[in-house]
C-alpha cells in the first residue's frame, strides 16, 4: 500500500498504483478494524498492544494520503485514529502495570522480579509515568538484580614493596563499565557498605596461591667463528700489490639476562545464602623480561652484521618489580574478566 501512495505522490496518473490503492486500501481498513473488534472481544493477554498496532497502522496510512493528493481523489473514509490509539496505549500501559503487580507479589525471588520489571518497563515505554511506574520499576530491578560483591585481593609483599592497586582497579573498571547482563551488578566492598548491602547473593574472591616476581636467570655462551677467503694482507709481484688471502676467527661471548615473573590467581565465587564456593577457577599468568649484549675478541670480519650489533649492546636494567608484577597480572585479567563474563551472561 505504502509502495502504491509512494508512486503516485511522484507519478499521479500511474495506472497499477492507482489501481491497487483503490482496490487495497478499503480491504486494509476493513482488515485491521475487523482485527480491533476481534481483538476487544477475546482474553488473548496484552490484546490492548496488538489493538494499537493495527490503530497506529491505520493513522499512518490516513497521514501519507493527506500528503499525496492524487490519492485522495481516489479513495474516501480515511481518517486518523490518533484518539483510539491513545485509549489502546493507556489500556495496554494499564494491562503491563497489572501483569508487573501480580508478578512482584509472586514469592518467586528473582525469577518473578526480573519478569515484573521487564513488565513494568513496557508500561512506562506505552505511557510514560504511567501512575507509579518508575518507581515500580525500581523496585523490581532491585529483588531482580544478582548483586555481587568483588572482594580486594590480598597481596602482600614488603620486602618489594608491591601494591595489586593496578590489576584490582583494572578488574573494578570493567565490572562497572562492562554491562554484560542487565540483572548483575558488581560492588566494591567499599560500595556495598555505602549502599548498606547487607547480604551479596555473590561474593567473588580472588587471591594468589601463588607467585614469583623477578626471579633471575642469566646465561653466558662462548663460541669461535672462523671465515675463509678473507684479505688478512698484501705482497707485490712482479712490480704489483695483490691480496693475500686466509683465515680470520673471533671468539664471540653472549649474554642473556632472563627475569620471569608468574603467579596463579585462584577465583572463587562464594554463595554466602548457600554457603557454598559454585565456581572456582585458576588463572596463571607469566611474564619474561630479556636483556642481551655481547663481547667478542679477535677479528670482528669472522662476525656477521647481527653478532656485531649484538656487540654493541650493554646490559640494560631490568623494570622495577612493580612493573613485572603489573605486566604478569595482565594476562590474568584478561581470564578473569573473560570468566565473569562468560559465568553472568545468563542470569
Amino acid at each position: 500500500m505504502l509502495k502504491a501512495i509512494n508512486r503516485l505522490r511522484s507519478n499521479p496518473d500511474h495506472k497499477k498504483a492507482r489501481a491497487t490503492l483503490q482496490e487495497g486500501f478499503p480491504l486494509t481498513v476493513s482488515y485491521h478494524l475487523e482485527r480491533v473488534a476481534a481483538l476487544k472481544n477475546s482474553s488473548e493477554p496484552f490484546r490492548w498492544e496488538s489493538i494499537l498496532d493495527s490503530y497506529n497502522t491505520l493513522t499512518m496510512l490516513h497521514s501519507e494520503l493527506q500528503r499525496c493528493p492524487a490519492c485522495r481523489q481516489l479513495v474516501s473514509g480515511s481518517r486518523s485514529y490518533l484518539n483510539e490509539a491513545a485509549d489502546a496505549r493507556y489500556q495496554a500501559a494499564s494491562d503491563r502495570y497489572r501483569a508487573g503487580v501480580q508478578a512482584l507479589n509472586r514469592d518467586n525471588g528473582r525469577i518473578s522480579a526480573k519478569e515484573a520489571f521487564l513488565h513494568f518497563r513496557r508500561a512506562n515505554e506505552l505511557q510514560p509515568d504511567y501512575r507509579d511506574v518508575r518507581a515500580k520499576m525500581d523496585e523490581a530491578y532491585f529483588f531482580a538484580t544478582l548483586k555481587v560483591v568483588l572482594e580486594q585481593i590480598p597481596v602482600h609483599s614488603r620486602t618489594m614493596g608491591l601494591s595489586h592497586e593496578f590489576f584490582q582497579n583494572k578488574i573494578n573498571e570493567f565490572a562497572s563499565s562492562v554491562r554484560m547482563n542487565e540483572f548483575v551488578r558488581f560492588y566494591t566492598p567499599q560500595e556495598a557498605q555505602a549502599t548498606k548491602l547487607a547480604k551479596p547473593d555473590h561474593v567473588v574472591r580472588p587471591q594468589f596461591d601463588e607467585f614469583v616476581v623477578g626471579q633471575v636467570f642469566l646465561k653466558e655462551s662462548t663460541e669461535t667463528f672462523t671465515r675463509d677467503s678473507v684479505v688478512v694482507g698484501q705482497v707485490k709481484v712482479e712490480g704489483v700489490n695483490k691480496d693475500v688471502y686466509g683465515k680470520v676467527s673471533a671468539q664471540f661471548t653472549t649474554f642473556r639476562k632472563t627475569i620471569s615473573s608468574r603467579g596463579l590467581l585462584d577465583m572463587q565465587i562464594y554463595d554466602p545464602t548457600a554457603n557454598r564456593v559454585v565456581n572456582q577457577q585458576k588463572m596463571p599468568g607469566e611474564f619474561v623480561w630479556q636483556s642481551e649484549w655481547g663481547t667478542f675478541k679477535g677479528d670482528e670480519r669472522a662476525l656477521t652484521r647481527k653478532q656485531l650489533e649484538i656487540c654493541q649492546l650493554r646490559e640494560v636494567p631490568p623494570p622495577p618489580p612493580q612493573d613485572l608484577f603489573i605486566e604478569f597480572c595482565k594476562p590474568i585479567y584478561g581470564q578473569v574478566t573473560a570468566h565473569l563474563q562468560n559465568y553472568y551472561r545468563n542470569y
